[in-house]
């Protein structure tokens, strides 16, 4: 009898098991800039912060043709952006999407985007061992020119 408990509790321990290391990544404070009518390509910004070590090595919206991870740096005192294989997530480190940084690109918008509206982004991140997931979250678009959402002062103590 003994021995079934044990079984059943190893049983139990490797359904559990999953769900924790699956755990979602935090996205605070998403938003996408908006467009003007002619306009084709935006940024998504947002924070992500990881329970386990992660990398966010794609992204995707039904309302964008082609939808990449990027980064803006400088390159010989010139400001250049390109796309990036992927982004690492720390354990328990917040990283910081945003305008002049680490972004998602949009490019090959079906539509113009709002302020308002709402674009659902589908984060692929993958696991050490290999393994993929996907979590979606839905950005509100904030009016071009507005500004960048705030953050919490706790957010800023942490990047």
């Amino acid at each position: 009898m003994s021995s079934f408990r044990f079984l059943l509790g190893g049983l139990a321990a490797a359904l559990i098991a999953p769900s924790i290391a699956a755990a979602e990544v935090a996205v605070e404070a998403p938003w996408v800039r908006g467009t003007v009518a002619a306009q084709r390509a935006t940024g998504a910004f947002m924070r992500l912060t990881a329970p386990t070590a992660v990398r966010l090595v794609a992204a995707s919206t039904p309302l964008a043709g082609t939808t990449e991870v990027h980064e803006m740096a400088m390159d010989n005192d010139v400001m250049k952006m390109r796309p990036v294989a992927a982004l690492d997530l720390p354990a328990g480190v917040a990283v910081e999407l945003k305008p002049g940084g680490y972004h998602i690109m949009l490019m090959g918008l079906s539509a113009p985007l709002g302020a308002g509206a709402q674009v659902p982004i589908t984060l692929t991140f993958e696991h050490p061992d290999g393994r993929r997931v996907q979590q979606t979250v839905e950005a509100p678009v904030h009016a071009l020119g507005a500004a960048a959402p705030a953050m919490s002062h706790g957010a800023h103590m942490r990047h």
